[in-house]
């Protein structure tokens, strides 16, 4: 197994998050949907979902991180994320993602046979939220939501205490304060 990493920053009304999007290849050699979900739920990441691909339209969680994994076949995703964002990743049959909340997401292209899991930590719940849709208030809302997540107790795909999300820089270090405190200002 590999792992990429990808940072982001928050831009327009996405507010991504100052922990690495992970990519972990091959986690599944092969893959399959029930040997995925067996996987996520044994490192305590359940409300499982497995579906022929994920939604088309750039969308981001507030209210939970989650872990995409492909069961079969190959997704590419358009994802908030890298050197000025939206970076393409595709991945394979056994490999894993780990989105932090805040990232947004879409499914740009997938193979005729995709098939894809999801988890989140604790069996948490996700909302869907859209940029072209938030009012400042809802940004803010869904931004402080995002802050407050804890860290997940285990990486989905490896089983780990997260590492590369506890190395991650606190917001300060990160150069996250300023956009941090532009959430509670009045004026």
């Amino acid at each position: 197994m590999t792992t990429e990493a990808y940072m982001s920053r928050p831009q327009g009304r996405i507010p991504n998050n100052r922990f690495p999007l992970l990519v972990h290849r091959n986690v599944v050699p092969g893959g399959g949907a029930d040997a995925i979900k067996r996987l996520f739920v044994s490192n305590g990441w359940s409300n499982n979902w497995d579906y022929p691909g994920i939604y088309e339209y750039a969308h981001f969680h507030s209210t939970t991180h989650e872990c995409l994994g492909c069961a079969q076949g190959w997704i590419e995703f358009s994802l908030s994320v890298g050197e000025g964002g939206w970076t393409k990743v595709k991945i394979d049959a056994g490999d894993v993602i780990l989105m932090p909340a805040g990232v947004s997401h879409e499914m740009i292209a997938r193979s005729d046979n995709v098939h894809m899991c999801g988890g989140y930590p604790d069996g948490r719940d996700w909302d869907d939220i859209q940029e072209a849709f938030l009012s400042d208030e809802d940004y803010k809302r869904a931004c402080k939501r995002i802050i407050m997540l804890p860290i997940p107790s285990r990486d989905p795909a490896t089983g780990l205490p997260m590492p590369e999300w506890h190395a991650a820089p606190s917001s300060v270090e990160g150069g996250w304060n300023g956009w941090r405190t532009s959430l509670d200002a009045t004026s």
